[in-house]
């Protein structure tokens, strides 16, 4: 019965998106991850961190910022206000996947695992707040958007191909190396992320002695470590590519790995060597995010799922004759 539709079932009755908007909006959750990262690096960088003072409110007596706050309190109430943005390209995204036919429940599972990530994340940054910034809850920040990054660009892989079992386009050794590097680049960023925490930008000018204690050259080291790990990888995985004569495809991801790779590692002396000027790493940061999203992509371009289903145009928007069964694929949908 249409009364026990729930509100998304109610949409997909009456809205068939194309699977264009589908991969455009799928595109866009990764679009807005990245923003995330690269502003919520800003405030740390602009010693915006405690901008405001308490969370969910910017004040005990205000939810916006008031004048007498500053530059600091614009850019930490404006990176909560994207968070808000990001709840809508998220929420279109599933109400885009979820409305498309035939349904794919894998794609809205993805999007709603985007939502609660995006949720979890804005207590993790309340709790930044509320503890002034304690580093071990701001690194646990970065990773938790880095998360949403990667759910993001799983989601606008999966909104571009087909719902098949996945077949290995290469032998499963070279597959295996594919998951190494995406481990080693995993672990690059939480070492990243334990860098940032060791070092001098504590995100408020008052918490320079509130840091990680370890020692940020030799963690900065281990960094370093971890980058050669990755390019070897990388370099090795291109060179296996070539060896097996893989599709052209993911040779060309590998290449565009290890330029992003190369531009990343240049950025990274920049900053040691200046001294950790604010707006070379905010660079970095936007090059950390960049490097995730290639070696993830490398690794899903290793397997196939077949063709894209399109839509059959006479099982668009429910008309005339089509009325009468849909009550039964909503009812089985609501299952």
């Amino acid at each position: 019965m249409p009364n026990s539709l729930n509100p998304l079932e109610l949409i997909a009755r009456r809205w068939q998106p194309s699977a264009a908007f589908v991969r455009r909006t799928a595109l866009a959750t990764v679009v807005m991850a990245v923003i995330i990262v690269v502003t919520g690096g800003a405030v740390r960088l602009t010693q915006s961190g405690l901008g405001c003072s308490t969370w969910p409110t910017c004040t005990p007596e205000s939810l916006t910022p008031t004048s007498a706050m500053g530059i600091n309190g614009l850019v930490e109430f404006g990176n909560r206000t994207l968070t808000g943005v990001l709840c809508v390209v998220v929420g279109v995204f599933i109400i885009a996947a979820r409305a498309r036919h035939p349904r794919r429940r894998s794609l809205t599972r993805l999007g709603w695992a985007q939502f609660w990530i995006v949720m979890i994340n804005a207590v993790v940054g309340g709790i930044t707040v509320l503890t002034g910034l304690n580093p071990y809850i701001v690194s646990s920040h970065f990773l938790a958007a880095t998360a949403l990054l990667t759910v993001a660009v799983l989601s606008w892989k999966r909104a571009g191909e087909g719902d098949e079992e996945p077949r290995d386009l290469v032998a499963r050794p070279v597959r295996q190396l594919g998951w190494l590097l995406v481990a080693a680049t995993g672990a690059l960023t939480v070492i990243g992320s334990i860098v940032t925490g060791t070092g001098p930008h504590a995100g408020d000018a008052t918490k320079i002695d509130h840091r990680i204690p370890l020692n940020w050259q030799e963690i900065t080291q281990l960094h370093v470590d971890f980058v050669y790990i990755v390019v070897g990888l990388t370099v090795a995985l291109w060179f296996t590519l070539r060896a097996v004569k893989a599709p052209a495809a993911p040779r060309r991801m590998v290449l565009e790995l290890f330029a992003c790779i190369a531009l990343q590692g240049v950025i990274g002396y920049v900053q040691y060597f200046m001294g950790l000027p604010e707006l070379v790493i905010g660079f970095h940061m936007l090059g950390s995010a960049l490097v995730w999203i290639c070696v993830l992509r490398v690794c899903l371009s290793l397997r196939d799922r077949g063709p894209l289903q399109e839509q059959d145009p006479d099982e668009s928007a429910p008309s005339g004759e089509q009325e009468a069964p849909e009550p039964q694929v909503a009812s089985a949908s609501s299952r």
